[in-house]
């Protein structure tokens, strides 16, 4: 018997009666992180990082939630479960299990790059691996942080300059978080959507340190948004409220604008291809540093990665999931799907 097994509930550990990220509603589940594929309601229970805790709070509101340490080793029927960094937003974790000697790794999402906000990932040793492969492709080939960031603020810049606000479209949970330590160097003044003031409160209240923001709402005055520079959710670009900012600029922060073509089909002014995954290098960097004899791909692009896998000598299989709906295949939290229907407040 593998000691995780693939079900039509996620991802199960019979010895330990747990699920790791289970997109129906379970006994127990453990959380990678609190992005809505990976996070789901209805769960009796809930282990997570501790500071992803605040995060389900908000989403999924009070229920029954133990959080933990990384490295901090709790118990399932014999089972030892531990948390490691997983580098991809605030709180996210690989879910390390091991019984008898057998070690298995769920990594949930992932990326390498230190963004200096989410932890840095932390390769872990073990017999099989579980990877997500959101961007398993050679031809996602992420540049530095620091250029990106220099890139947006270059653009900031030049908005300014024809008198234009800078709107940064970023998923309200991960990507608008990390933005700010590349926008508090453009200016002193950083104005939310009310999807990503609620994540920053949230976030704030439980210890992160964030640059400070200012949400905007109905009662903002218009002339202090003259020119502003405005982190948005997804959607927003499509809604009445993104037009007390005229004139505008609109930018995408996501993966897929690595593609020139996308931001022209969205109908933006520009793209940044800024992802909280990992890119084609990080993938088999990551693989390859847990040394795992058997690699089970997930959400993405499964079919390219294992098959280059198996070419290479790594045993792997593909694996069918509900996972992949996040911040960079165009998913949304609540308040963001709301959002898109009001005018007003946001």
């Amino acid at each position: 018997m593998p000691l995780i097994e693939f079900t039509d509930k996620g991802l199960y550990c019979p010895q330990g009666a747990f699920y790791v990220d289970p997109w129906r509603p379970v006994g127990s589940a453990v959380i990678t992180h609190a992005h809505s594929d990976h996070a789901r309601a209805g769960c009796s229970s809930y282990l997570c990082h501790r500071l992803t805790r605040p995060l389900l709070e908000l989403r999924l509101g009070p229920l029954s939630y133990e959080s933990i340490e990384w490295g901090q080793p709790v118990y399932r029927n014999g089972v030892r479960i531990s948390l490691h960094p997983a580098g991809h937003i605030i709180g996210s974790s690989q879910v390390r299990v091991e019984f008898q000697g057998e070690v298995w790794v769920v990594s949930g999402d992932y990326k390498l790059e230190n963004d200096g906000l989410s932890g840095s990932f932390e390769p872990v040793p073990c017999h099989s691996f579980i990877t997500e492969s959101t961007f398993g492709l050679p031809i996602y080939d992420w540049k530095p942080q620091s250029e990106i960031f220099a890139s947006i603020r270059n653009w900031v810049s030049g908005n300014r300059e024809e008198g234009k606000s800078s709107i940064l479209i970023a998923y309200s949970l991960g990507k608008a978080q990390r933005l700010l330590s590349c926008l508090k160097e453009a200016t002193d003044m950083i104005f939310v959507h009310g999807a990503i003031w609620n994540v920053h409160q949230a976030l704030v209240r439980a210890g992160v340190r964030l640059p400070p923001v200012h949400w905007v709402t109905a009662e903002t005055p218009k002339d202090i948004l003259k020119g502003a520079v405005v982190i948005a959710p997804s959607g927003a670009e499509e809604s009445p409220w993104i037009r007390r900012f005229s004139p505008y600029e609109v930018g995408v922060c996501s993966g897929w604008m690595q593609v020139r073509g996308n931001f022209r089909r969205r109908n933006v002014n520009a793209g940044f291809a800024l992802s909280d995954h990992a890119d084609w290098k990080g993938l088999l960097q990551a693989i390859g540093a847990t040394g795992a004899r058997k690699v089970f791909v997930t959400h993405g692009f499964q079919a390219a990665l294992s098959r280059y896998l198996n070419e290479k000598g790594v045993e792997s299989g593909e694996v069918k999931t509900e996972f992949g709906e996040d911040e960079d295949a165009g998913g949304s939290l609540p308040a963001e799907d709301a959002a898109k229907k009001e005018g007003g407040h946001g």
